[in-house]
């Protein structure tokens, strides 16, 4: 399970609030990608906090709520354009970084999820694996996973044939499937290979004007 060691460490020596980053919807063909900053009060903390990847649909919802409660919470987003526009790995840093600029308190201390960490004035370190391991970045990665769910159940309504709302936009067969016979919507990533394959077959905006 994640612990405060990280949080602890940093804490001490920068004599502030450290925050947890983490994101969510890097993978798939539709959708934007989601970030989340999460400064936790080591007074308040719910129980049952880990890897958005390890629990339910019903548990991280109830977790984003009680989260919401008692821990300082910032969230950033970058849109399917962006994605376009700058590649899936430049509009994630975007969006990390607008999750902690969103913050109500500027932190001290940065935890990241992953590997590197985005091009800001921060003070941070990339924590690989960091959703296991550090809570504010498992608290994180529950945030952005459900921030973005939601994002996806509400496009559903707009586009069911692609099965979002079980699929969250990644490539599973429906999705694949619906792209080979509709095309593909606005809120599709040209930028990958499978959604720039299904325009270059159906010509583009023609799942858009269905």
């Amino acid at each position: 399970m994640p612990d405060l060691k990280y949080e602890r460490r940093y804490t001490r020596l920068h004599k502030g609030p450290v925050a947890g980053v983490d994101e969510a919807g890097r993978g798939p063909l539709a959708g934007p990608v989601v970030a989340a900053a999460v400064v936790l009060d080591p007074r308040c903390i719910p129980d049952g906090i880990d890897d958005s990847k390890v629990l339910t649909a019903a548990k991280r919802a109830d977790l984003h709520a009680r989260i919401l409660a008692c821990a300082r919470v910032g969230v950033g987003m970058a849109s399917v354009e962006e994605i376009d526009q700058l590649n899936i790995f430049w509009a994630t840093m975007l969006a990390m970084t607008r999750a902690v600029a969103a913050l109500d308190v500027p932190p001290a201390f940065v935890l990241v999820d992953g590997n590197r960490c985005p091009d800001w004035a921060h003070a941070s370190q990339a924590v690989v694996g960091g959703d296991a391991l550090c809570l504010s970045i498992a608290a994180a990665s529950i945030v952005a996973k459900h921030r973005r769910d939601c994002m996806m159940d509400e496009l559903d309504a707009l586009h069911p044939q692609y099965g979002w709302r079980s699929n969250k936009g990644y490539s599973a067969k429906v999705h694949q499937e619906a792209l080979r016979i509709h095309g593909p919507t606005p809120h599709h990533r040209r930028s990958f290979w499978r959604v720039a394959q299904a325009e270059l077959d159906f010509g583009p905006g023609v799942a858009a004007a269905e």
